[in-house]
Formats: C-alpha cells, sequence, structure tokens
C-alpha cells in the first residue's frame, strides 16, 4: 500500500473505496462486466470539487488512518477491506466516532438486482465488526418523501438536500435486519444491533433516508438512496456533519470550515453568533410555517377533494361546509328524515328556505338529476307542511372523473336550464367562491339572485357562466 502523508493543508481527508477516476481508462465496450463496473463505480465521482468542499479524497491502495470519513468503505478483501480496516482503527485510536456514508440499491438498474457496494445483491448495507445490516425495497416510480419530525440541524440540512433530488430519482425504503450466520449445528440467528434514525420517510412512514449508530457510538452510519449529487453530499458532510461529530478532523487540517471561538476576534464571534441565531429563528420559524401549512392543508383537503372529486356522502358533506361558511343554516334531510325521502340539504338564509339536491356525474349530467329535484319540491309540503320551501337549487360536480381543468364549463346547456325555476351550480364555481371567501357569490347563486357587481339583469339559473374555478385567469 502507498503510504499517503498530509501536513494541515486545510483539506479534510476522506476515503472512498475506488480507483482514482481521473487515473481510470474507459474500457473497451467488449471488456469484461467486471472492468465495466469497475470504471462506473469510479466515474461517478469524477466531477466532485473535492478541494472547493475542503476534502482530499483517499482512494484504493491510499492510507486512510487519518481520514475523517469514509464513503461507500468495502468489507471484501483485496478492495478496500484493508483500507476500511485502518480507517476504523485510525478513529479508534483518536477516539472519535467513524462517520460514514453508504448508498442504498444502484440507480441506473431497473430490477435492483445488480451488485451493491458491498457486493451483495438488492438494496443492503452491511456493518462492520456489528451484526445486523439495513436492507432496502426499491419504491415504485413516483414516490413522494416527507422530512421526519424532531430532526436535529445537521439531519435537517441532509435531509433537504437529498428531499430535492430530481422527480424520477429512485428510492428504496429501508430496515433494519437480524444476521443468520450458518455454522456446523444451524442458523444463528442475531438481532440487529444499533438505532436506525429517518431522516426522510415515504407515504408509509418507512424511512428512505437514515442514520445508523452502532450502541457504542463508535460508528455512525448515513445511508442515503443512490443517484445522488456527490458535490451536495460532500459539501454537507463538511458543512455540517464533521463540525456535529468529528470537530477535531478540521482543526487538525486548519480547515476553513473550523471555529475556534477561543481564537476568534470579537467581531468574527459577534457576526458567526448572529449567523447561528438567524439560523435557529430560520429553522423554528420555518418549522411553526410548516405546521401551519399542514393544518390549513388539513383543514381544506377534505373541501377541495370532495367539491372537485367527491360523489355521495363526500360531496354533500363538501357543500354543507361551504353553505354553513356562506351563512346558512343547514339541516342534512338525509339524516333527519331518513333515507332518501327528499333532497340532501335544507339550506336556510334570511327567511328563505332552500332545498339543495347535490349529485355528481361521472360524465355529463343527465336531465334526470332536474327531475330528482322537481320530484322532492312536489313532495316538501307533505314531508313538512308548516316549513315551506322558497327557493331550490341543484349542485353538481360533473365529469368529476376528468381532471378540472379538462371538463366543460357548463353542467347542461342553457337549452335546458333556461325554463328552470332554481339555479343549477357546478360544485367547481362553489370551490371557487369558497377559495375566495366570496360569499355573496354563494349566497346569491343559492337563493337564485344576482350577484352584486355582476349581471343584474339576469338570474344565476340562467345567465352565462364566464369563468371556470380552474381556468388559468382566462373567460371560459
Amino acid at each position: 500500500m502507498a503510504a499517503h502523508t498530509s501536513g494541515p493543508n486545510g483539506l479534510v481527508p476522506v476515503h472512498i473505496a475506488v480507483h482514482d477516476p481521473a487515473q481510470m481508462e474507459e474500457p473497451d465496450p467488449q471488456a469484461a462486466d467486471y472492468a465495466r463496473k469497475l470504471f462506473a463505480a469510479s466515474a461517478r465521482y469524477a466531477g466532485v470539487s473535492w478541494i472547493e468542499h475542503g476534502t482530499e479524497p483517499r482512494w484504493l491502495d491510499m492510507d486512510t488512518s487519518t481520514c475523517a470519513a469514509a464513503i461507500n468503505p468495502s468489507h471484501f478483501s483485496g478492495h478496500g477491506a484493508d483500507e476500511f480496516d485502518r480507517f476504523l482503527s485510525g478513529a479508534a485510536s483518536r477516539g472519535e466516532p467513524a462517520l460514514i456514508v453508504a448508498t442504498m440499491g444502484t440507480a441506473d438498474d431497473d430490477k435492483d438486482r445488480v451488485r451493491s457496494v458491498f457486493g451483495r445483491h438488492g438494496g443492503r448495507v452491511d456493518f462492520r465488526h456489528f451484526t445486523g445490516a439495513i436492507v432496502g425495497k426499491r419504491l415504485l416510480a413516483g414516490a413522494e418523501v416527507f422530512l421526519a419530525p424532531d430532526l436535529d440541524a445537521a439531519d435537517r440540512d441532509l435531509g433537504l438536500r437529498l428531499r430535492n433530488r430530481p422527480a424520477s430519482a429512485p428510492w428504496w425504503a429501508m430496515t433494519l435486519q437480524a444476521s443468520a450466520l450458518e455454522g456446523p449445528r444451524g442458523t444463528t440467528v442475531r438481532e440487529p444491533e444499533g438505532e436506525l434514525v429517518p431522516i426522510l420517510v415515504d407515504s408509509l412512514g418507512e424511512p428512505v433516508v437514515a442514520r445508523w449508530t452502532s450502541g457504542d457510538g463508535q460508528q455512525i452510519w448515513y445511508v442515503i438512496p443512490d443517484g445522488v449529487d456527490w458535490n451536495q453530499v460532500v459539501d454537507w458532510l463538511v458543512q455540517r456533519a464533521l463540525p456535529e461529530y468529528v470537530p477535531a478532523a478540521l482543526r487538525r487540517v486548519r480547515s476553513r470550515h473550523h471555529v475556534d471561538p477561543a481564537l476568534e476576534t470579537p467581531a468574527e464571534t459577534q457576526a458567526r453568533g448572529a449567523l447561528e441565531e438567524l439560523e435557529r429563528r430560520y429553522l423554528k420559524d420555518r418549522a411553526g410555517l410548516e405546521d401551519d401549512l399542514e393544518r390549513a392543508r388539513q383543514e381544506a383537503d377534505p373541501v377541495r377533494n370532495g367539491l372537485l372529486y367527491g360523489s355521495g356522502s363526500e360531496l354533500e358533506d363538501a357543500v354543507a361546509v361551504v353553505l354553513r361558511a356562506a351563512g346558512f343554516a343547514v339541516t342534512d334531510l338525509d339524516e333527519e328524515l331518513g333515507g332518501t325521502l327528499s333532497a340532501d340539504l335544507l339550506a336556510v338564509l334570511n327567511g328563505s328556505t332552500c332545498l339543495v339536491e347535490v349529485k355528481a356525474a361521472t360524465g355529463a349530467a343527465g336531465e334526470k338529476l332536474i327531475s330528482q329535484l322537481q320530484r322532492h319540491l312536489e313532495k316538501w309540503p307533505q314531508l313538512r307542511p308548516g316549513q315551506p320551501v322558497t327557493c331550490a337549487a341543484l349542485i353538481v360536480n360533473h365529469q368529476h372523473r376528468l381532471d378540472p381543468a379538462e371538463r366543460s364549463a357548463e353542467v347542461y346547456q342553457h337549452r335546458v336550464v333556461d325554463t328552470l325555476p332554481f339555479p343549477v351550480i357546478a360544485s367547481g364555481d362553489l370551490f371557487r367562491w369558497w377559495r375566495t371567501q366570496d360569499w355573496s357569490a354563494v349566497q346569491g347563486a343559492v337563493l337564485g339572485q344576482a350577484h352584486p357587481g355582476g349581471e343584474q339583469d339576469e338570474p344565476p339559473a340562467v345567465r352565462r357562466r364566464r369563468w371556470r374555478p380552474w381556468s388559468k385567469g382566462g373567460t371560459a
């Protein structure tokens, strides 16, 4: 093994278990598969600006005992195992944790059946000197990922960087797995050691980026998906991870990223303190705003989804929420009268009492919906002789299986609705008025009155609607 010495040049040594890509020649297309894989493994790091990030790469056949971190180390003899062991021994001799970044899976393999950096099939990361492994299952394309709660600054920063990968980048859901050892007396199963802390999770809450720490704290592994921007990861390693876990490594090489408060001038201390306070406030404010956004979405989603995509009780409930927000006293008639004896809702406002029928149609709305409301109007005096209705409205979520932008502007053609005694309202219009809190528009539409400031000559039942809630600001 070639000796490698380095003084305090400001660069942090980092071990990468491949050959220097600058010294690798692209193999002939007819070369052995093994040679092409060796070249590909090195080539992924060819674009990393090591010096710009304040690092010095230590490749295979270079001494790793003074390295502050390792990227994708190898367990296999002759292919990086000696370098990995020297890295671990060096960290232990200094009383520092061994900081390791490892990738899960192989981004350019759709079936996830090629050899990982540790030589095993599928998505798997094995530990050195500890039982257990992290195994990964590749998620389907388009999987959404989210930051795990209560992250520290270093983990949160990594999560934010990786969350912004291209939408086509793959993810692997990770779990800790026990080790099975074959011996003369059969198979021995050893439970996995250490703790796996999620950083990014999928929609089911399974980690897709995680930090594993051994029980004794001697090894800290960050497991990230393959196909990352290594400039982002190396920058995070120096800016965040090393100051958090191995700050002495920055001090030893006199890294420009190392901060020793005892050697700072008052101006440096003041500026650094102000910057740290700004970052703390930013993280706190961002977390608060994210909570506010999540609460707002949780409140809005049932109404938005119900009005634009819902049918049945989901649509009825969303309409009831909008009518109540507009000032109506709303009664669920299906619940009060039982079954479908009358229309879906009774809406009362300022002396007006309206029967409201709420329907959904996968395609164009049929005229049967109109006749249903007409029958309910005829039957109402028998159900509630002491509470006459003064108006009615038919609210329809038409073509609800289409994207809102692809739906027709009108529920019915004008020749159908021109002679009706009640308005026909698209639930998409109701959504727009709810979203903009235009309660007078909701009231006018349901009560069959002209919208203040709108087309006063024609009631909403017959006037042409000039804007769709899903249009891009134009007229319909």
